[in-house]
């Protein structure tokens, strides 16, 4: 499988999305892995309503990543964006519902579950940029860019 992590500037505002795509035949496992992160971030953004907080994203993913036996990365989350890159608030993959910031109309957020088939820990090589699992076995990747409207989140990035 290969992970594709896209950014894009237009206009002076950044938009993030990533998509994880299996190569060939995976194994059942991996391709169970990619299908379960992609309703993380489904659930994710389900749960990006006005009035709701920051903890119910982060649970949503949680509670179905966990229950499918996949462990939820914690090195990395998704984030605010808009002028910068990387904005606040930081959007964890795991966490309580009911807690952290509400979310109101206007924000605008890069949503991104990164589960693994083994440990949550993360390491970076020798490059200083690649990402791996501690037990290096294989991790999965989506991000959409969001924007909360009264009529629930706008996906930005959707192709």
């Amino acid at each position: 499988m290969i992970s594709i992590d896209i950014g894009l500037v237009y206009h002076g505002f950044y938009s993030d999305t990533a998509i994880t795509v299996p190569v060939g035949n995976v194994r059942v496992e991996i391709a169970r892995l990619i299908a379960v992160t992609r309703e993380c971030l489904d659930r994710a953004i389900q749960a990006a309503v006005v009035g709701n907080r920051l903890g119910d994203i982060s649970s949503a993913v949680q509670r179905l990543a966990e229950a499918e036996g996949f462990s939820v990365v914690r090195d990395y989350s998704g984030h605010g964006i808009g002028r910068e890159l990387h904005e606040e608030p930081q959007i964890r993959n795991y966490g309580t519902p009911g807690t952290g910031m509400r979310l109101r109309a206007g924000m605008v957020f890069a949503l991104e579950p990164m589960l693994n088939l083994g440990v949550k820990e993360t390491k970076v090589q020798r490059d200083g940029w690649t990402v791996v699992t501690a037990d290096g076995k294989p991790s999965a990747h989506f991000e959409h860019t969001i924007a909360l409207t009264p009529a629930g989140a706008e996906i930005l990035t959707k192709a």
